[in-house]
């Protein structure tokens, strides 16, 4: 088994992150074991998180860079800024994971692999959830998942909320240039529903996720009352952009 980190000039890891503690250090610690380059966005954040990379910057001098972003912009924001400066410097592919250490960075390679194998396609995580996942997290996506395969006629979007996949970033630029929205929460289910929009192909790898404890550490963003008003908007904006491109898509799945 390779247990080397594997360097790559088209394929950028890119890990957006805000006020995630002492998380983010253990997150990038284990994804740079993997893969070379690592890049963080530090999406506004205020808890001195970012201060904690220090070292592994200065360890890693070549291959992780920090982008720090004034004010906190959002998920989808964080990373339009690094997929726009990633394509200055020829990056081709982006896979993003989340900084809260519920990823497994060991999967790292097998993603950037599938997309290397399939670089039209984008490379979507399916979570595979243990004990630690909170059902309401679990059943509730449900619904979003049943909403996305509706408005991209069943393009194969296991899961459409699950943060850990790999875009071309070229596809990624056009669909997320095409909308004002997709720059928060709604990020990961909007841009998957207007990639299928555009015909990207779509590969799952089961993936476990873990959900840490705030006595462990585990910090959350997601608020339920905020994100799913957000979602629901986000899924009425959607399903009227269906109906518009209903005629285009039977045509495509004939």
């Amino acid at each position: 088994m390779n247990n080397k980190p594997e360097v790559s000039s088209s394929h950028l890891l890119l890990v957006p992150s805000y006020n995630t503690g002492a998380l983010l250090k253990i997150t990038i610690e284990e994804a740079l074991q993997q893969w070379w380059p690592v890049w963080v966005i530090i999406d506004g954040s205020d808890d001195g998180s970012d201060a904690l990379l220090a070292p592994l910057q200065a360890q890693y001098a070549d291959t992780l860079r920090v982008i720090k972003l004034p004010q906190n912009r959002g998920k989808g924001a964080a990373i339009l800024e690094g997929i726009t400066q990633a394509q200055a410097q020829g990056f081709t592919h982006v896979l993003t994971m989340d900084a809260d250490h519920q990823h497994p960075a060991d999967y790292i390679k097998q993603f950037m692999q599938r997309s290397k194998d399939n670089p039209e396609a984008m490379i979507l995580g399916e979570p595979i959830f243990d004990a630690s996942a909170p059902m309401i997290r679990v059943k509730g996506r449900r619904i979003s998942n049943w909403w996305a395969n509706l408005e991209t006629l069943g393009w194969g979007i296991h899961d459409s909320l699950f943060g850990m996949r790999v875009h071309p970033i070229q596809d990624l630029m056009v669909v997320m240039h095409s909308t004002r929205w997709a720059r928060r929460f709604d990020f990961e289910p909007e841009i998957a529903v207007r990639m299928a929009w555009r015909a990207v192909p779509v590969l799952n790898i089961p993936t476990p996720v873990r959900y840490i404890t705030k006595e462990d550490g585990g910090v959350s963003q997601f608020k339920y009352g905020r994100d799913n008003v957000l979602l629901i908007g986000m899924h009425i904006r959607l399903f009227a952009g269906f109906l518009l491109r209903l005629p285009k898509l039977l045509l495509r799945n004939k």
